[in-house]
């Protein structure tokens, strides 16, 4: 196998979300009340909604931006690349970079729908939940059948109206969900409680998905607000194992045996130690915390329900013997900061080449076909899904990679001397944009 040769399938990807999502999906008071993309007077972009003013923000939307113009402030559509919001552009992106499919998380409504939990009406929270589902469903995937997994958001605070969600979007086709790994953040039970055996039933019953994205309910830690921001950033993947080691003590593991859990820009090089600490942790303490393990060990439940991704994982790559290889998938998170756009094949060759070719075809696109039951090959030749062919289309296509810049890097200030951004700089800044928006 040569590089060209490879199908690559993102399981974890973004969207920004275009200000017109809600015109085909509702009508009446209910488009009326919907949210609403604004500009303030600097010409920036934020959403309303129930009286939450939500700011863009940079790193959401940073691809095709040179490095010196990463950040966190927020931006006009007119700054981002067409296929942050577009979805026809969004093919065009994917193209040059030999995406063949990509599952897209949302901006505007959180990860996990969170957005929709803060207001105060949920009534129409549950409107326009689901109007946002038939969007997502419907036109941003639907309308490039075999190119994208789709991936609904749920009323979680609605146990009825969950199930009913579920049953609604499945009939749509609809095979993953994504929602937030500690929903106590939310005021609501923590996932070891009975409200949630009824999703948890209707999930399993459909063969749903579960997606958890980092940040959502267990935000990466920063020691200090004078913590270099860099050091924030190393640690945000591993931030996923807190929910990991939640969701592995989940006793709804032992009673759905085909429950599906994707721990979503997590990476895959922290695994195999996480798994020796599980498996020797349970075997000293389980005398006396009755956990539910038996004489099974946590990383046997691990590797039957976990499906691992990873962006840029070289050593995790190389240990992939510690892990269940048919649960490993790639990631791109295009058109995030740690997207390697358009590069991503030459990046993933150098740390797939070592594989046998049975093993590079699972974790770039056979585990996700089989974990989303998603089959892009009922609508495309696997042939024109080759990175090689996808990026033949996007030069045929005239798909521009130049960078595009926003005017270039911040300059400092007279007299101001170059330091490294801090944590509290970021909370400081996007606390600023939160109140201007």
């Amino acid at each position: 196998m040569k590089m060209n040769d490879m199908v690559l399938i993102s399981v974890d990807d973004h969207i920004s979300e275009p200000p017109d999502m809600y015109q085909k999906h509702l009508s009446g008071n209910d488009l009326k009340t919907a949210p609403q993309l604004l500009v303030n007077e600097n010409g920036t972009t934020y959403w309303e909604y129930q009286g939450l003013k939500m700011p863009s923000v940079g790193l959401n939307a940073v691809v095709g931006r040179p490095l010196d113009e990463y950040g966190m402030e927020p931006t006009s559509f007119e700054q981002l690349r067409p296929g942050c919001y577009d979805h026809k552009a969004r093919v065009g992106d994917m193209n040059v970079n030999g995406i063949a499919a990509s599952l897209n998380f949302g901006s505007f409504p959180g990860f996990d729908g969170g957005r929709f939990h803060k207001v105060p009406d949920k009534n129409l929270s549950l409107i326009h939940m689901r109007g946002y589902n038939d969007w997502h469903i419907d036109e941003w995937c639907g309308s490039h059948p075999g190119r994208f997994i789709p991936c609904a958001l749920l009323p979680t605070w609605d146990m009825k109206a969950v199930v009913e969600e579920i049953k609604r979007i499945a009939k749509k086709g609809c095979t993953a969900v994504s929602i937030n790994e500690n929903p106590t953040v939310q005021g609501l039970p923590s996932i070891h409680n009975a409200y949630w055996e009824p999703m948890w039933k209707a999930l399993v019953d459909h063969d749903m998905a579960i997606c958890l994205h980092i940040g959502a309910g267990n935000p990466a830690p920063h020691a200090s607000m004078e913590s270099p921001i860099e050091a924030w950033i190393t640690t945000m993947p591993m931030s996923i194992s807190v929910g990991a080691a939640d969701w592995l003590n989940l006793d709804a593991l032992h009673r759905y045996p085909k429950m599906k859990i994707a721990l979503s820009e997590g990476g895959i090089g922290w695994i195999p130690y996480f798994l020796e600490r599980a498996d020797f942790s349970h075997e000293r303490h389980k005398a006396w915390t009755h956990s539910k393990f038996g004489v099974t060990k946590p990383s046997e439940i691990f590797r039957r329900h976990f499906l691992n991704c990873f962006i840029d994982d070289s050593f995790g790559l190389k240990n992939l013997d510690s892990l269940n290889e048919d649960l490993v998938a790639y990631e791109c998170d295009y058109p995030h900061s740690d997207s390697l756009w358009p590069e991503v094949p030459e990046y993933l060759w150098k740390s797939v080449a070592h594989l046998t070719q049975a093993q590079i075809d699972k974790v770039t696109h056979l585990n996700a076909m089989r974990f989303f039951n998603f089959d892009p090959f009922k609508h495309h030749r696997r042939e024109d899904l080759t990175v090689g062919a996808l990026r033949a289309r996007a030069a045929a296509d005239g798909v521009d990679v130049s960078p595009k810049s926003s005017g270039g890097a911040k300059p400092l200030a007279e007299g101001e001397e170059a330091r490294p951004v801090t944590s509290g700089d970021l909370m400081k800044m996007f606390s600023h944009h939160s109140k201007a928006a």
